[in-house]
Parts: structure tokens; C-alpha cells; sequence
């Protein structure tokens, strides 16, 4: 075989290898691409840390790891701190229900509904419209507590394998109590046992594992619709997530957003200016909370990360063969080039 045969030979070869590495890939992750529900799970994968040891239930300081925003803040955010008169409040739970009450009473009815926009168009859509789902007031709210110097965290948990089907609600760290405290904001409750002090997460957890009928559903906005009307049916709900609970490490909502990728891809998407700040790494981690029955839905989940590197690696190596095979074409147009010789 002549150079130029073999050289045709190889270019051909070229040409498939990186064919097959830039589709391959995104196909076998196809999958997950069939609903928003099975996304959230490729992101929680990719996001995936270590599970939470018992630790997970710090008092002040947090781990040196835990992302929180960083002044300076949104003034957008400020100024709704400053008109909410969150520093005339007595202690951080009353803070916390100031600024549940301005996002669940701003609008009435609330309607649902997912906002998918950055942390300014999420608060007037909530507040103005009634939109908005369960990690869209998080979020607004992490956003107007961070701003009042609120310590914050999210907690989420899932019916479906770590994914997107299941819910989000807030947790504070009361400063002068000096205990976390639960706030589920999208549904307007607030949980406690014999008197009105507020439980924390691991203390609703327990309570609803072992004696959920003790448990007391008090509203945070009397004005608003709790999340149902039949408490047995939220209890069930409640208790159907108890093995699929996980930690969002972090609550740098803004810093997120400030992020050089999601700024660049947010005029074309804001999932895919999600999707950049995940690969950017200042998306925070996921951390989920192991119990006896759910180390096999964890592990899944450790695969689909897995899975997830290796498409993203072949990818990449299809992208460098791919310039290689266009840098040879390059050589064939030249003088000298494959193409002269003869």
C-alpha cells in the first residue's frame, strides 16, 4: 500500500473513532434524558460526595467545605431584607417566618409551577404571579436569609432513586437558640411535638419514622394553604421519602449565579447555565444520608456517576481526535499537501 492509500486509510479510521466517541456517549446517557425527573439524577450524580456521617447535624462553625454566599450581596436581595426589617426581629426563627410569609402571601393563590430563571425573575414570579416550585422558594429564600446574614442549608429527599421526583425544603441555624430549625416552605409548615418550638430536620426525620402521629403541622402563614388538607395524606408523603434524603453541601445560591459559566450560557438556557456551573464546580455537592435501606439506591447512583465520567472522558477524547482529523484535512488542501502528490 502506496503513503497516500494508507494515509486515506487512516483518515477514514479517524473519522469514525471520533463519529462514534462524540455520539456513543451522549446516547447512552439518553436514558436520562426522557424527563426533568431523570435529569435531577444525572445531576445529583455528578454532584455526588461522600455520604453524611453523623456529623451532618453541626452546631456553629460549619465544615470548612460547606459553601455559603459571600458578601457582597444581591442589593436586589438587600433591599428586601432591609424592607422585611429582618434585623428589627428578635432571633432568627422569627426571621424565617418574616420571609416565609412574604413568599407565601405575597400572591394568592399560589399556582406551582416551575420558574426556571435566575434568583431575581424566581422572586417575582413567586411573589407577583404565584409561581413557582419547591426549589424555587428555596432558593429565593436562601437568597433574602444569606443577605440578613442568616445561616441556611437544604435539605432534599426523593421517591426515585436520588432523582427529581420528591422535594426541597430549608433548614436554619438559629443563632440565638443555637439549634437548626425546619422550615418547609412550599408546603407552609413548620413541625413540632408538645410545644411550638420548632423541630430540626433530624428531629422531624426521627419523629416521622417512630411516631409520626406526635408530630404537630403548624403553619408559617395562617393567610396561606397548607400543602394538604387531609394530614394523613401528608404523612404518607413525608414517610415515603424517609430513605432517599440528602444534603445540598452547600448554599451559595448567589455565587452560582455569578458563576463565569452560568452567566455565558444563561442567555441560551438556564439549564444549561445549571449544567455549566456544575462543570464549573461551584454547584454544591450532594451529600445523602445512608440508613439500612437505602445503600443499593446509593451505590446506583455512585455507578450513574461513573457512567457520567467515562462518557464525559470518551467524549473529550473524540473532541482532541476530532481537531486532529480536522488539522489533517487542513494538510491535504496544502501545497504539498496528500492531495499534490502524485
Amino acid at each position: 500500500m502506496t503513503d497516500v492509500p494508507r494515509c486515506l486509510a487512516l483518515r477514514r479510521w479517524l473519522a469514525w473513532v471520533v463519529l462514534a466517541a462524540l455520539l456513543l456517549p451522549p446516547l447512552s446517557l439518553a436514558p436520562y434524558m426522557v424527563s426533568s425527573t431523570e435529569v435531577v439524577k444525572l445531576r445529583n450524580a455528578a454532584l455526588l460526595q461522600d455520604d453524611l456521617g453523623p456529623a451532618f447535624d453541626w452546631a456553629a462553625p460549619p465544615p470548612a467545605e460547606f459553601a455559603f454566599d459571600q458578601a457582597p450581596f444581591d442589593p436586589y436581595f438587600v433591599d428586601i431584607a432591609q424592607r422585611l426589617a429582618l434585623g428589627a426581629q428578635a432571633n432568627d426563627w422569627d426571621r424565617a417566618v418574616v420571609i416565609s410569609r412574604h413568599l407565601l402571601g405575597s400572591h394568592a393563590p399560589l399556582l406551582g409551577g416551575p420558574v426556571q430563571a435566575d434568583l431575581r425573575h424566581t422572586h417575582a414570579a413567586i411573589t407577583q404571579r404565584g409561581e413557582g416550585y419547591c426549589a424555587d422558594f428555596v432558593r429565593v429564600f436562601m437568597a433574602i436569609a444569606s443577605a440578613a446574614g442568616m445561616p441556611v442549608r437544604a435539605w432534599a429527599f426523593s421517591f426515585d432513586g436520588f432523582g427529581g421526583h420528591g422535594h426541597v425544603f430549608i433548614e436554619i441555624w438559629n443563632r440565638q437558640a443555637l439549634r437548626w430549625q425546619l422550615v418547609d416552605l412550599f408546603n407552609n409548615y413548620y413541625f413540632a411535638v408538645d410545644e411550638d418550638a420548632p423541630l430540626s430536620a433530624a428531629e422531624f426525620r426521627q419523629m416521622m419514622a417512630s411516631a409520626p402521629q406526635s408530630l404537630r403541622m403548624l403553619a408559617l402563614d395562617a393567610r396561606a394553604q397548607p400543602g394538604w388538607a387531609i394530614r394523613a395524606k401528608a404523612l404518607d408523603y413525608y414517610q415515603r421519602g424517609l430513605d432517599e434524603w440528602y444534603l445540598m453541601w452547600g448554599s451559595n445560591v448567589l455565587a452560582v449565579e455569578r458563576a463565569a459559566s452560568f452567566r455565558a450560557f444563561k442567555p441560551l438556557s438556564f439549564q444549561l447555565a445549571n449544567v455549566g456551573a456544575v462543570a464549573q464546580g461551584v454547584y454544591p455537592g450532594v451529600r445523602p444520608l445512608p440508613t439500612p435501606g437505602n445503600a443499593a439506591r446509593i451505590e446506583a447512583l455512585r455507578r450513574t456517576r461513573v457512567h457520567l465520567f467515562v462518557a464525559a472522558t470518551v467524549m473529550a477524547i473524540g473532541a482532541v481526535f476530532g481537531i486532529a482529523w480536522l488539522l489533517s484535512l487542513r494538510g491535504r488542501s496544502k501545497p504539498g499537501g496528500v492531495e499534490h502528490v502524485g
